[in-house]
């Protein structure tokens, strides 16, 4: 286990994760630190951020110097019996050191953020619509089991299941595993809607961007918005159905469109789907910026055929393959259940080369 990651340094800024969390610290223990409390609101949450990626390498590092003088004692005593201790207790220390390093490749901007994930029905028509519900249950699921909360904002029904849906997802580090989910879903089945029991292909886009904070900017000017509203469908009451709640932009320079209709308030729905485009916008400039990077290439294909970055095979075999990392599992049941971790793994460990 290299020594090095446990003084893990800040790319912007040339200091290391524990120089960082001293200064933060010394800045609130300042007296007048909380005679602004949206900004110190922001310190504390950068402060636990840090705190969260630091000290799980110190508690590891500290574990392995009292293993290797547990293991010096043994052998000085060449006590024997010590052994399969030691070697359950290094093989622990090797899990978690594993899993931690796994959390180092996601460092980006905006790896730790929450984020919004968005799921369209492609090809297939009304299977299309059950296998983009089919998924969003897989991404809710996955979202329980990591302790993450799910908003739904936006979503409209069709025959057989949904034809497009946007939820929030709150957590730390939601994007950061999410994101690599970016790009088109392929199911083969036996059709539960076909009469003559054929085999059918379907397909649906999932798209992830960042909720941002106040720390990263992006500009987006009036003029340059298209605002309308309408009446939300759905759940939520006489209040909803009967005002114009509900609340879509239109982006005219990029052609991004978001809504949102979860809200009773259309105030609270406009706050929301501002939310959205500043992330879509994000992503956007992001796309422009490295539009050699397969990630963000991938939400620009069809949601067709030859554009799956993962299959997922119900008949005549049961098997969940990616495309990107030549992982696959037998176990689909699993994945649909929201075992997906090792997708996201193998991704991120492709990706850090």
């Amino acid at each position: 286990m290299p020594g090095g990651v446990f003084e893990l340094p800040q790319k912007d800024s040339g200091k290391t994760i524990k120089e960082l969390i001293e200064e933060l610290e010394e800045q609130s223990g300042d007296t007048d630190f909380w005679n602004n409390p949206a900004k110190a609101e922001k310190v504390m949450g950068k402060l636990k951020a840090l705190k969260s990626r630091y000290e799980p390498w110190k508690n590891l590092k500290s574990e392995i110097e009292d293993l290797a003088v547990h293991l010096e004692l043994a052998n000085e005593a060449k006590d024997e019996s010590q052994g399969p201790e030691i070697e359950e207790a290094l093989k622990k220390l090797y899990d978690r050191y594993e899993k931690q390093n796994l959390m180092e490749l996601m460092s980006g901007e905006v790896d730790i953020n929450s984020c919004f994930l968005t799921i369209h029905s492609g090809a297939g028509g009304t299977e299309a619509c059950d296998w983009s519900q089919m998924l969003y249950r897989m991404y809710l699921r996955w979202a329980e089991r990591r302790g993450f909360s799910v908003e739904e904002l936006d979503r409209l029904e069709a025959e057989g299941g949904i034809k497009s849906v946007t939820c929030k997802i709150e957590g730390n580090y939601a994007y950061g595993w999410l994101k690599s989910e970016s790009g088109v879903h392929r199911l083969v089945r036996i059709s539960p809607f076909d009469s003559n029991a054929r085999r059918h292909t379907s397909f649906a886009s999932v798209y992830l961007f960042p909720l941002l904070d106040d720390s990263i900017e992006v500009e987006v000017r009036p003029e340059d918005l298209r605002v309308d509203t309408y009446r939300a469908g759905g759940a939520g009451g006489q209040h909803v159905n009967k005002t114009d709640s509900a609340v879509r932009f239109t982006h005219l320079p990029t052609g991004i469109v978001v809504s949102c209709q979860s809200e009773r308030s259309q105030t609270m729905n406009r706050a929301s789907a501002m939310s959205m485009l500043r992330a879509r916008l994000y992503e956007h400039c992001r796309q422009e910026k490295e539009k050699e990077n397969e990630r963000f290439a991938q939400e620009k294909k069809d949601i067709s055929w030859g554009n799956q970055i993962r299959s997922y095979v119900f008949q005549p075999y049961t098997m969940v393959k990616d495309y990107r990392t030549k992982a696959e599992v037998g176990n689909i049941q699993a994945v649909m259940d929201g075992d997906i971790d090792m997708f996201i793994e193998e991704y991120l460990k492709s990706c850090a080369g």
